[in-house]
């Protein structure tokens, strides 16, 4: 896994998300720390906790963004949930724990595709066999003489060629593929007995008596398909790679990386904070608080893989504590998150920023869009600047809902040419006057501003 220093990893960030300079340096420094405890000495690596952030700021401003591009520098197992999503223990709904279960089974999807990826060639060599076994079988060559059977390695190199150029590509062949027996009411089996015992059992009841059943009835079955050579091909190749990949170093590869990499974010951790004017079922928030706690604080979790321990997971939170602050949490939980950033507003440079510089810049993506159509999409400067202008102004007016305005604004003045392309111009340029056609009457209108942008 590469690592980066702090300033790679700032200027790896500045690619995709404008300003939130403190927030990038607070994140690039947690993840750098990660590699500096692996390289630490043998005494004290353990003890070395993760340094767990809570980012401060309102919706748009780029949380998500900069949590999920630094799981993607990491190469790391990641996972994003909202905390409104859970509740303690006892209630109807999903418990803290499933957070890690469910970064555990990414982890293992990660690691299995890199193995397959590691013996993917093998496994083509393997597949392309078999398929030439299928399309031109050799009878047994026992009791045949030399030079018979260099006749027919002639001619089976011949075919090979033939059959690497795609010259068998519209023949069909009969090949086996495993499939899963039916359970109960037609739901699928998903997998066998022992990965069900793993702590999913609450949780997901009908999916375990599935998994069980599984194993009482013979789990997979053999049937016997009609496909096309290429169609063929790919489904010999997965069963060759599943073949060749070894299960066990998988899983094993899956839970280090987990436990040493993984990275946890907390969506909206505000909205289960607690200040003086929480009554009634809200109460439960504070359970929900108290259950995260020993997974952030470092426990031992229960999966169908084995046991994860989450001592070293780094937990980023994020929240935009409009009706509430960070010291509603308990203090237990705001004790394991011992940095705070605030993330600032974002301002009509900012927004102009947005829309053309990231490498996913939106102007990028619309143009991206229409170029399929044949069309080229131009913006001139001064309308990306009206479109910052706009976006800000409604933003003041109405809801502040940071970047994700720009989406909304952007359809609005795109709708027209995107619903009429590609039977219209091949080169249509954007104008500050053409945005202020299709914006001004929606904008100058609160009720139409506040339902429409």
């Amino acid at each position: 896994m590469k690592s980066y220093t702090p300033k790679e990893i700032v200027t790896e960030l500045d690619r995709f998300v404008v300003g939130q300079e403190k927030a990038k340096r607070s994140v690039a420094i947690a993840l750098r720390n990660r590699w500096r405890r692996r390289q630490a000495d043998e005494n004290i690596r353990n003890e070395i906790m993760p340094n767990n952030i809570i980012m401060i700021g309102p919706t748009g401003v780029g949380k998500t963004e900069i949590a999920r591009r630094l799981a993607s520098l990491a190469q790391a197992p990641f996972i994003k949930v909202e905390a409104t999503k859970f509740t303690e223990i006892g209630y109807v709904g999903r418990d803290v724990e499933s957070i890690i279960r469910d970064l555990t089974y990414m982890a293992v999807d990660m690691v299995e595709k890199e193995h397959e990826e590691l013996v993917k060639q093998r496994a083509e060599e393997l597949a392309d066999v078999r398929l030439l076994d299928l399309l031109f079988p050799v009878e047994n060559s026992g009791k045949m003489d030399t030079e018979e059977r260099e006749r027919i390695s002639k001619t089976r190199e011949r075919l090979r060629d033939m059959y690497i150029d795609g010259k068998f590509n519209d023949r069909y062949v009969e090949i086996e593929t495993a499939v899963r027996k039916p359970g109960i009411a037609g739901i699928s089996i998903l997998g066998p007995m022992d990965e069900a015992m793993g702590g999913d059992m609450m949780e997901n009841p009908g999916e375990f008596l599935n998994e069980a059943m599984s194993s009482l009835l013979g789990g997979k079955k053999n049937k016997k398909r009609k496909v096309k050579v290429p169609e063929a091909r790919n489904i010999l190749i997965e069963e060759e790679s599943q073949k060749l990949v070894d299960r066990n170093k998988v899983i094993e590869e899956a839970i280090d990386r987990v436990q040493q990499h993984g990275i946890v974010f907390i969506d909206e951790i505000d909205k289960i904070a607690m200040n003086n004017d929480t009554r009634g079922a809200d109460v439960s928030r504070q359970g929900v608080q108290r259950d995260l706690l020993p997974i952030v604080e470092g426990s031992t979790v229960k999966t169908r893989y084995g046991f994860i321990k989450t001592d070293h997971i780094l937990f980023i939170a994020s929240g935009a504590f409009h009706a509430s602050k960070p010291s509603d949490l308990i203090p237990e939980l705001q004790g394991r998150f011992p940095i705070r950033v605030e993330l600032d507003s974002l301002s009509t440079e900012d927004f102009v920023k947005i829309l053309s510089h990231p490498q996913n810049a939106l102007i990028k993506q619309y143009q991206a869009l229409m170029k399929s159509e044949g069309v080229e999409l131009v913006f001139e400067n001064n309308a990306i600047r009206e479109i910052a202008k706009k976006a800000t102004e409604v933003n003041d007016k109405t809801e502040n809902i940071g970047a994700r305005r720009l989406h909304t604004i952007m359809t609005q003045i795109l709708d027209d040419i995107m619903f009429n392309a590609p039977n219209g111009e091949k080169k249509i340029v954007i104008s500050a006057k053409q945005v202020r056609d299709s914006l001004d009457a929606i904008v100058t209108d609160d009720d139409l501003s506040r339902y429409i942008l």
